[in-house]
């Protein structure tokens, strides 16, 4: 694989994307990494581009989404958001937007972090808009659409989310309880889910393909 191409990120400021970012900046098959940021980034890497832009008006800025491969890790909570309208324009709206910007612009490759129980006929608000997302961006028709679906996600986060970290508490001291049947919603390491979306990625894989939570842990071991 060449190792000229640029790869744009957006969500670069949450645990599972600033552990892709970081593996795209040491990955050699990038040349260039340009993170799509709502406020800057402390990070410098003579690889790395930092674009300031508001998300709601991407139109604008068309031309900063030039790539080869698009990382999506960006994502947030309704008490975050404030309602469910805010958290679908950030889960679903401003990656979609970013998805066909890039795709215009000849990007080939859309690899997505998105979750376990994602289904477009979830009775779940959150699941659901994440299984829109993934109906919505296999409808695009880029080359390769790599979706990442995992359980919950282990490490450091620097926003609190009270249940979240009650999930990650059971998932890292408990973790006997995700045996057998339920061996698919074990915790899933963030900096685990950045690698393989990387390796992935970069790869010359064409096509939709799903990982569930299992699916990730395979592909890290290979």
């Amino acid at each position: 694989m060449q190792n000229n191409r640029t790869a744009l990120i957006i969500g670069s400021t949450g645990m599972v994307g600033e552990q892709c970012l970081r593996e795209l900046l040491a990955c050699n098959s990038y040349s260039k990494v340009v993170a799509l940021t709502r406020s800057k980034l402390t990070l410098t890497h003579p690889k790395l581009e930092n674009r300031v832009s508001d998300f709601d008006r991407l139109e604008n800025v068309r031309e900063w989404l030039n790539c080869d491969d698009v990382y999506c890790a960006i994502g947030t909570t309704i008490a975050k958001a404030g309602s469910q309208e805010a958290f679908r324009k950030v889960d679903y709206e401003y990656p979609l937007k970013v998805a066909q910007l890039a795709l215009w612009n000849g990007a080939k490759r859309f690899i997505l972090v998105s979750a376990l129980g994602a289904s477009a006929s979830s009775p779940v608000f959150y699941n659901r808009v994440k299984g829109e997302l993934e109906q919505a961006l296999m409808q695009l028709g880029y080359e390769a659409l790599i979706i990442l679906r995992p359980s919950i996600l282990l490490g450091n986060r620097k926003e609190q989310r009270t249940g979240e970290a009650a999930g990650m508490w059971v998932a890292e001291k408990l973790p006997f309880l995700f045996c057998g049947p339920f061996k698919k919603y074990r915790g899933t390491p963030a900096v685990l889910v950045a690698q393989v979306m990387v390796k992935l990625g970069a790869s010359n894989s064409k096509g939709v393909q799903v990982l569930e939570n299992e699916n990730i842990f395979e592909e890290a071991e290979r």
